[in-house]
């Protein structure tokens, strides 16, 4: 399991839970439930991690110090 930090809150335009990962650059997901979006989060990451390493990009430490899930 990655630690980076996952800000989850309710979009009310489009009716749904979105999850942010602001340590990974584009690192988003959504889901009609909380542990939906938490869930497909955690896919985001793995993938944003993935792509990352076939392209020889640098991929953030996670920070640690601020991991919360809101």
């Amino acid at each position: 399991m990655h630690k980076y930090e996952i800000i989850i809150y309710w979009s009310e335009e489009d009716r749904v839970y979105i999850a942010d990962v602001p340590e990974l650059p584009g690192c988003s997901a959504h889901g009609k439930t909380y542990d939906k979006a938490l869930d497909r989060a955690k896919e985001a990451i793995q993938l944003w991690i993935d792509t990352a390493k076939e392209f020889g990009d640098e991929i953030p430490v996670p920070k640690g110090h601020r991991l919360m899930f809101a």
